[in-house]
């Protein structure tokens, strides 16, 4: 299910359509995700007494709402006892509660603090349908062996498992990997229903499925979609449990399509969730910009699209060909502006104030506020958002201007490295040519200044790339990094440049999370710090 946090009545609605629907199914238990009732993570809310008291209000309309389904319901939704507040998830059938079980394992790492607000709790829950024993898990307690042996001990069958699990590359093989584990220590069979949906920085992909207690995949339903499906539980003869599923079964997607999925439910959610009525991209004629415009086409529509290019004076005649070719072929509304006359209004009014010191930075800044203040003009007067176009490489080394071309409400590639954009550009224009093939061929440049190409002041992008996913997203050593065999001077630049630029990420848009470890709810490091990683290293 796709589900939006703190939208109560809605997400009670929502899970009394697809009671009824899994009800007219057949079914005899419906499992939806964790935190159901109000979704996943509602973070501070959870604090409000008045959020907590809707939720359980919430919660009781539900059970008189189902009371006429023969269909035990599994809610997600959280639960204050005794002044203490719990992640629970409640067994409602024909108007009864018929139990409530309690998080044990409360993550605190990631993008998780669920101990900042909730309770663990250690008591197993099982409860019988036709026979069949069901426990219930949810979500972290998975990971570790105490919950599943907990609820196997008490009986359990079929341990039923809400999830809101958010996407990162390669996290559905981590999830598979991890339920196997579970099945071969208790025997019981594993069904896993998972949240899918932007909510903010994550997204959430589904992919629910279950595993039979020989390890098989019974059924998998598809990433990033809702959707419904009816499995089977049945009795073997010497008491062990059989799954079957007679559905198709979804396969997973590649991992450069899971990423660009992930980026068009983040922008799809991100947009409608806070009723934005369109986007706003600003176009350079850069690989960053297209894929940007792409995306943002394809999660919403070219009718909800507006494209935005503001030349200079160094802006290159194939930026603006490939750009209005590109707007052409997605047949999107598109506004050129170009912006040298704020450029000389700026220079007029701050030339005596520079005291005849020369040109540098200030002038190509000045470039990219310019066109930040044009975009965001325009943001408030129609009211759609502006998506920023930088991506993680940029974000890392502070290749980016604030209040300029990180001026916006959403970043897209946030969580891209600069190798990955052109990775999924290949891909997007495998399912339809859209972007222009001398954007993907050209030496990126950031164009305001003559001749200038990011290699002037960064390494290459795959050695650059290479360097931050050890040090930034594995936390690597340096000297481990040396070992691998990158150049000193390419190290001590990337190092050097990841740790001077902290505060510019602090003021940067929230963006879309694809990465174990991305720039946001992952990185916590201190602007102002005096640690030195290169001491030694720097010459």
């Amino acid at each position: 299910m796709n589900l939006t946090v703190g939208d109560i009545s809605g997400n009670s609605a929502k899970i009394v359509e697809w009671a009824h629907q899994a009800a007219a199914g057949g079914a005899e238990v419906l499992l939806t995700p964790e935190l159901s009732l109000t979704s996943y993570p509602p973070e501070d809310l959870l604090l409000r007494p008045s959020f907590q008291r809707q939720a359980e209000i919430a919660l009781f309309g539900l059970m008189r709402e189902l009371a006429g389904l023969d269909l035990h319901v599994v809610v997600g939704h959280p639960a204050a006892r005794e002044g203490e507040l719990f992640n629970a998830a409640s067994v409602l059938h024909r108007g009864a509660l018929l139990g409530t079980y309690f998080k044990h394992d409360l993550p605190n790492r990631d993008v998780f603090d669920e101990a900042r607000y909730f309770t663990p709790d250690n008591r197993p829950l099982v409860f019988e349908v036709r026979g069949i024993r069901f426990g219930l898990n949810i979500c972290e307690d998975t990971w570790n062996a105490y919950s599943p042996e907990a609820a196997a001990a008490a009986g359990s069958q079929v341990l039923l498992v809400p999830n809101a699990s958010p996407f990162h590359m390669g996290k559905d093989t981590i999830r598979q990997s991890m339920v196997a584990r579970r099945v071969q220590e208790t025997g019981m069979a594993i069904v896993y229903a998972n949240l899918v949906g932007g909510q903010d920085e994550l997204v959430f992909d589904g992919a629910s499925f279950a595993m039979d207690n020989a390890c098989k995949v019974a059924m998998r339903l598809p990433q990033f979609v809702e959707d419904l499906a009816f499995l089977d539980v049945r009795t073997r003869p010497c008491g062990a449990v059989e799954l079957v599923c007679q559905e198709v079964q979804a396969q997973p997607l590649a991992q450069v399509a899971q990423v660009y999925e992930a980026l068009k439910m983040g922008v799809r959610d991100y947009v409608n969730k806070n009723r934005f009525p369109g986007a706003i991209v600003g176009l350079s004629g850069g690989v960053d910009s297209a894929l940007t415009l792409a995306v943002a086409v394809d999660a919403l529509g070219a009718g909800r699209v507006r494209a935005v290019m503001m030349p200079s004076p160094y802006t290159a005649d194939m930026s603006l060909e490939d750009s209005r070719e590109m707007v052409k072929r997605l047949k999107i509304r598109y506004d050129e502006i170009p912006i040298q006359d704020c450029m000389n209004a700026f220079a007029a009014h701050l030339e005596p104030l520079y005291e005849g010191r020369p040109p540098d930075a200030t002038e190509e800044n000045l470039q990219a506020r310019i066109r930040g203040t044009m975009l965001m003009a325009l943001s408030n007067k129609t009211g759609s958002i502006v998506l920023t176009t930088g991506n993680k490489s940029e974000m890392a080394t502070g290749y980016c201007t604030l209040y300029g071309d990180m001026a916006g409400g959403f970043a897209v590639l946030k969580d891209i490295f600069k190798v990955w954009v052109y990775r999924l550009c290949h891909y997007r224009n495998g399912l339809g040519a859209v972007i222009p093939q001398r954007i993907l061929e050209r030496p990126p440049s950031a164009e305001l200044r003559p001749g200038q190409a990011d290699s002037d002041s960064l390494p290459d992008y795959e050695v650059l790339d290479a360097i931050l996913s050890r040090y930034m997203e594995k936390d690597e050593s340096i000297e481990a990094i040396l070992e691998e065999g990158f150049e000193r001077d390419d190290v001590v630049c990337v190092v050097k440049l990841l740790q001077v630029n902290e505060y510019k990420r602090r003021q940067a848009p929230v963006g879309i999370r694809v990465t174990h470890r991305a720039f946001g709810r992952d990185w916590r490091y201190p602007i102002t710090s005096r640690f030195n990683d290169l001491e030694g290293l720097q010459s």
